[in-house]
């Protein structure tokens, strides 16, 4: 990929030197430079220097632990800096609600459209015990920690989330990486220094501006370290595929091809046709430029499993799309917590699927415990790995399935999760962006959109990594 200057070092006449292929390109080169590799050696067969996929695989996913560790403070800086630099009305917020709340019940609906019509779960109806046999299910047990401040695991009780979520220090929701904790103490933190900067203004002093200037220096530092992990993720991709294909392998989709076909369906509908739509009618980003300028985020989100590590190059895509930093942020850093229409269509239409492999005829009421469920499973765990199937027992559970069946659901559906966590995370990081270009639609708070004066190599669009607009 290529990488840039912030704007504040950069000269604005420079340009690259010679044509390099788009994040999107590489990532795509690498999808299939790994999967050909993982087919044609597995996973711990050496083939060179005694390096089999499995070391690649671990090499990679170093790249993406990293990534991952840069994004959290990458939030919390960059919601502080634009409380600094911007001030986020409450009807800012509510329209991010709004816009939530929207997204994810059209989700849902496509969803049970989708599971009331076509009815997939049949195709499983007296066959489950021959599709564990064919898919060969390991044991999955659930590692507890003994560290009372640890996360409390997936759970759909109130309480004891929101009793992990308001921290008892400043620095364990770093240490434990919990991203909506970090976003609270953001928004709390750059409420106070927006206040005080207006009754400072107000008294005619400027001490809190040092603040705001270590604020904005620290924010821009997180970004180019960013920009170095950030030109190894295809390196990381082409690892990570390689390990994965050759230890899944081919076959699994033989017996899982119905579930897997009607999953990653209802994501497409979601994704490619009603994000699209709303983003050009709504929006007025056409369909080339939402899905075009936002290729590099949703294919790193794809490849990378994680929409929260993808946050860096989501921003960089909303600024190619000319959209503001101010509704950027809220919805890339803060709303990104909110925005598991991913996780949330899975969970449902999972269940389900299910439902209808034993027989069991779920009511309209029965159908809208299990969104509720998978609402509240998917805002509970957001950035979390893998968090679409660490909440999977818990929305089968609200959809009244045996025990037997939830204690089988995990292993019975690992072996194609890899694909659909992907597709989870490129849908949520699709909805990321188009919360971003509603918000600056409708965002009359926000000051206009200012060049960077940093030009991608070969076309005309600012640099999204680069400084925001004051």
């Amino acid at each position: 990929m290529s990488t840039h200057e912030p704007a504040a070092a950069a000269d604005p006449t420079s340009r690259h030197r010679g044509p390099r292929f788009p994040l999107y390109v590489q990532v795509i080169v690498a999808v299939i430079a790994g999967s050909i590799l993982g087919v044609a050696f597995g996973k711990d067969q050496p083939y060179l220097f005694g390096i089999s996929n499995a070391t690649l695989g671990a090499l990679g996913m170093l790249v993406i632990k990293l990534l991952r560790a840069l994004a959290v403070p990458l939030v919390l800086f960059a919601i502080l800096d634009a409380f600094v630099k911007t001030r986020i009305a409450a009807r800012s917020a509510a329209r991010l609600l709004l816009i939530c709340l929207v997204n994810v019940s059209v989700a849902m609906g496509i969803g049970l459209l989708i599971m009331n019509t076509v009815r997939p779960g049949d195709t499983w109806r007296g066959h489950i015990d021959e599709i564990r046999a064919a898919v060969k299910p390991s044991e999955v047990t659930a590692k507890k920690s003994d560290d009372p401040d640890a996360p409390p695991g997936a759970t759909l009780e109130l309480l004891p989330n929101l009793e992990y979520y308001v921290p008892k220090s400043l620095i364990r929701p770093l240490v434990y990486n919990n991203i909506i904790s970090v976003v609270l103490l953001a928004v709390l933190a750059g409420a106070a220094i927006r206040a005080v900067q207006e009754k400072q203004a107000r008294e005619g002093q400027t001490s809190i501006r040092a603040l705001g200037n270590v604020i904005e220096a620290t924010y821009h530092v997180f970004i180019q370290m960013l920009e170095w992990v950030v030109a190894c993720v295809p390196y990381a991709v082409f690892g990570v595929v390689a390990q994965v294909v050759g230890g899944a392998g081919l076959n699994v989709f033989k017996a899982l091809w119905v579930f897997l076909a009607i999953v990653l369906a209802g994501l497409a509908i979601h994704s490619l046709i009603y994000y699209p739509l709303v983003a050009w009618l709504v929006g007025r980003k056409p369909p080339r430029e939402y899905l075009g300028k936002g290729a590099d985020a949703i294919l790193t989100g794809l490849s990378m499993n994680s929409s929260l590590a993808t946050v860096p190059i989501t921003l960089r895509s909303l600024e190619r799309m000319r959209v503001r930093p101010a509704p950027a942020r809220l919805a890339a850093c803060v709303g990104t917590n909110l925005n598991n229409d991913g996780i949330t269509l899975y969970e449902a239409m999972a269940a389900i699927f299910l439902a209808q492999a034993i027989g069991m005829n779920m009511a309209l009421g029965q159908q809208f415990t299990v969104v509720v469920a998978a609402i509240f499973a998917g805002a509970g765990v957001a950035g979390i790995p893998e968090a679409g199937l660490i909440v999977l027992p818990l929305v089968l559970g609200a959809a009244g399935l045996p025990e037997e069946m939830v204690a089988i659901a995990l292993p019975l559906l690992l072996p194609v999760d890899w694909i659909i966590a992907r597709a989870r995370s490129g849908v949520n990081v699709m909805s990321d962006m188009l919360v971003a270009i509603l918000l600056d639609r409708f965002d009359t708070d926000s000051p206009p959109f200012a060049e960077t004066g940093v030009v991608e190599p070969g076309a005309e669009e600012p640099s999204a990594l680069a400084e925001p607009a004051a």
